[in-house]
């Protein structure tokens, strides 16, 4: 059976993303967050996501229309009745993470399923402040959301069978591409490229090229559509240097110890395409993470 409705906490990035594709795929969205700015913000976010792609790839407007009005905002988590998913797309904290899950147990029938983005997290300690562990599920969605064809749906001790094929027919209707992983710190996606732009800005920091060129030399000589410090840039300096340091903490590893470079970056807040500059500038783009 196909999904009918999702519940999302959180309006930034990745849950603005989740409830575009959602939305697009016929599923009614609540989107939810701590106040109506950040609501405002959240919509206004898909609004532009929907108006490149009528510009880019032939979305029509009634098409645009017909998304928007699958999207529903509510403050706080409320109105919930009815939705089979709640799904958690809030900042890469434990402790942040842990309180919404909690509220969710407390909040949606007993049957419905609950999924965490988390990149880095475990997903069997967050699914430990519920009473239904068996029904937690991690869904890895990858930004920008509408534009990347995976999603890594993740088992964690716990979870059930049923819970993790309910995801995957999720992501399916999503129009995802998925791939099945068991919990461990950073998954696939994460684990791989954490170093791969970590050496980047390594490269970058002790002098050996250029920015462009070390992109350049990644893109031609390995296939790559971007090069690894344009992902970063995409990703959010701050956000990755988030990644890295759970990855660090959990792994102890040193590969995953970000590149000075990097801190130095989110303490002058040259965030990414998000603040209009990054390792590139971006000269349309907003200034909201300032």
């Amino acid at each position: 059976m196909s999904v009918r409705s999702i519940f999302i906490a959180g309006a930034g990035t990745i849950g603005q993303g989740i409830a575009e594709v959602a939305a697009a795929s016929g599923i009614e969205v609540v989107l939810s967050d701590l106040g109506e700015d950040l609501l405002r913000a959240g919509l206004a976010g898909i609004e532009s996501s929907l108006d490149a792609s009528i510009e880019r790839w032939g979305l029509t407007a009634g098409e645009k229309r017909a998304v928007l009005s699958r999207i529903r905002t509510v403050v706080g988590i409320d109105e919930v009745a009815g939705c089979e998913f709640a799904i958690e797309a809030v900042p890469e904290k434990i402790d942040l993470k842990m309180e919404i899950f909690r509220r969710f147990d407390e909040a949606f029938d007993p049957e419905a399923i609950f999924v965490t983005t988390t990149s880095t997290l475990s997903i069997t300690r967050i699914a430990a402040e519920t009473s239904r562990p068996g029904k937690v599920v991690g869904m890895h969605f990858l930004h920008p959301v509408p534009k990347r064809e995976v999603v890594e749906v993740v088992r964690a001790l716990k979870t059930s069978d049923e819970t993790l094929a309910a995801a995957v027919a999720l992501a399916t209707q999503m129009k995802k591409q998925v791939v099945e992983v068991y919990e461990y710190p950073g998954f696939v996606t994460t684990r791989v490229i954490i170093p791969f732009i970590n050496e980047a800005a390594y490269a970058l920091m002790e002098g050996v090229a250029s920015a462009e060129g070390i992109d350049t030399a990644m893109k031609l000589g390995f296939g790559f559509p971007m090069g690894p410090l344009e992902i970063a840039d995409s990703i959010g300096i701050d956000e990755l240097v988030q990644r890295m340091e759970g990855m660090f903490h959990e792994l102890g590893d040193f590969k995953y110890r970000p590149c000075p470079l990097l801190r130095k970056m989110v303490r002058d807040r040259r965030l990414g395409r998000k603040t209009g500059e990054g390792f590139y500038k971006y000269p349309d783009a907003g200034e909201g993470a300032r």
